[in-house]
């Protein structure tokens, strides 16, 4: 029997935040970090809840540097080599930079290999304190048993967990997988073409409200992961109800990304791919497996200068989104928010 899950769903250009009266003075008054609290480690952080995203040319260590700056997060790609990331995670005494690996069991052996390589020092911020747990499809109930695994082995450590778009998902993660956070997102990204290729999918606000939802009431956090194109969509994602926002091609094209620059006079451009692209299939997995086919695409970004230039991009829409809805900090503004559906947005 054919089941239709029916009721609207939407999207972020499905969308508008209705503006009301406000009693704010000046949009600097505004306070975008949040305090977290997490479900199953004893850690409290004020940070902006802006995380770089786990991709090969954005989740870099000069990217978690630079972001480090503004109280954002990084989550690094998994393809630096072991020495790099115990340089990286010896000398680098921060919480704010995420180790990022998948479910075969080398990433596990490396991850193994660095965290035993770093200095046995009672020190604050040294170490392994965030991982990210990376896959396209985290339905799977290996992928589940996987982050229980990696829970059983770091237990001082935030971990982050997906990719899913459903609330029972969400709940599975938490509960069984032993996951603090989990990432959001089943084909929404600009270099994503799992909708087109599959079929499978959710829209992105929806999930990302729905997912909330579902989260808060265990205590346990979301990361909107994909679909946001401008300063507008991370304030929606924020408005519906995500405790931290991931971002991939906003940040593509910075001083700090890695990859493949094209020059065109004094022009120049970064070659950007999903993580599930041919592109990227060839780079690290030695080509597209005959089991299956590509689910991401490849664009050219164009510079964008350092990503300081994007933060304050992205940081002046919060503040300012807020002023408009008379939030006076980046925790009130989803109780704050009201949306209007009107179709298409074209800006």
């Amino acid at each position: 029997m054919v089941i239709i899950a029916d009721g609207i769903k939407l999207d972020f250009d499905d969308v508008l935040i209705r503006p009301k009266r406000s009693t704010l003075t000046s949009r600097s008054r505004v306070d975008i970090r949040k305090e977290y609290h997490y479900l199953h480690v004893p850690v409290k952080e004020l940070v902006v809840p802006i995380v770089a995203a786990n991709m090969d040319t954005v989740g870099t260590m000069e990217m978690s540097d630079s972001l480090h700056d503004y109280g954002m997060q990084t989550c690094l790609h998994k393809f630096y080599e072991v020495d790099d990331l115990v340089d990286y995670f010896t000398f680098h005494p921060r919480r704010n930079t995420f180790y990022t690996l998948g479910i075969k069991e080398e990433e596990v052996d490396k991850l193994l290999e660095v965290d035993d390589q770093l200095p046995d020092i009672e020190e604050e911020g040294l170490g392994i304190h965030k991982i990210c747990i990376d896959v396209a499809n985290g339905y799977q109930k290996v992928f589940v048993d996987h982050v229980k695994r990696i829970r059983e082995m770091f237990p001082e450590s935030v971990i982050m967990a997906g990719n899913v778009c459903t609330p029972e998902m969400v709940s599975e993660l938490l509960i069984s997988g032993g996951a603090d956070i989990v990432k959001i997102g089943i084909g929404p990204g600009s270099v994503c073409t799992t909708r087109m290729v599959t079929g499978c999918g959710y829209p992105q606000l929806s999930a990302i409200i729905e997912c909330a939802d579902a989260a808060h009431g265990l205590n346990g956090h979301i990361c909107a992961d994909g679909g946001c194109r401008t300063s507008g969509d991370v304030v929606k994602a924020f408005a519906a109800g995500a405790d931290f926002v991931m971002l991939g091609s906003m940040f593509a094209g910075t001083e700090e990304c890695e990859g493949k620059w094209e020059y065109e006079g004094e022009n120049k451009s970064l070659k950007f791919y999903g993580m599930s692209s041919e592109d990227a299939m060839d780079a690290h997995n030695g080509g597209v497996g005959n089991y299956r086919t590509s689910e991401g695409k490849s664009m050219f970004v164009d510079y964008k200068g350092p990503v300081s230039n994007i933060v304050q991009q992205i940081t002046g829409g919060l503040r300012s989104a807020c002023a408009y809805v008379g939030a006076r900090n980046l925790k009130d503004f989803p109780k704050c928010a009201t949306f209007v559906r009107v179709g298409r947005v074209h800006y």
